[in-house]
């Protein structure tokens, strides 16, 4: 072979070993492309699938969380609205019972002031003649005195003081 001195540090001192080289890296190159880059390409594609699927779910559990989402803010809104529905319900509520207590005080109220009237004209009755018995008894008891016999008995008498009351009522009533 050719003695290849003198040419560089690099290049080998014969041909041969230049082709040897040149065939092992051939075949060495050959196993790598046939055996090792497939299992390369293989773990690669399966890394991107797998990737691709974690995308894929990822955004389909996004869209899921965004479903949810708006489930829950329907729900929650309509929740608000019932809030809102019950609250003004106990407010009627509120109002009417307030105006049925009301009325029943009102009623009450009058109830009473009638009772008390009716009381009150009962005691006036009841006082009036009570008065109209001693101012007539006090009377005919006087007139006796005045006339010098006893009066009491006498029916006349008491219709007397009984016409005599009546007069001094119906003048004093124009008065009131």
């Amino acid at each position: 072979m050719l003695p290849l001195e003198g040419l560089g540090p690099l290049l080998p001192e014969h041909l041969s070993e230049l082709f040897v080289g040149i065939a092992l890296f051939a075949i060495i190159w050959f196993v790598v492309a046939k055996k090792i880059v497939p299992l390369f390409e293989k773990t690669y594609a399966e890394r991107t699938a797998a990737i691709s699927g974690g995308l894929e779910k990822a955004e389909a559990a996004q869209r899921e969380a965004s479903a949810a989402l708006e489930e829950y803010k329907a729900q929650l809104a309509d929740a608000r609205a019932e809030a809102a529905k019950i609250r003004d319900d106990a407010r009627t509520q509120a109002a009417e019972l307030a105006a049925e207590i009301k009325q029943q005080a009102t009623d009450e109220a009058a109830r009473l002031v009638e009772t008390a009237r009716v009381q009150l004209e009962a005691e006036r009755s009841a006082v009036v003649r009570s008065l109209r018995s001693e101012i007539g008894g006090l009377a005919t008891e006087l007139a006796g005195k005045i006339v010098g016999e006893s009066l009491a008995d006498d029916e006349r008498s008491r219709r007397s003081v009984e016409r005599f009351l009546d007069e001094l009522e119906s003048q004093s009533a124009p008065a009131k």
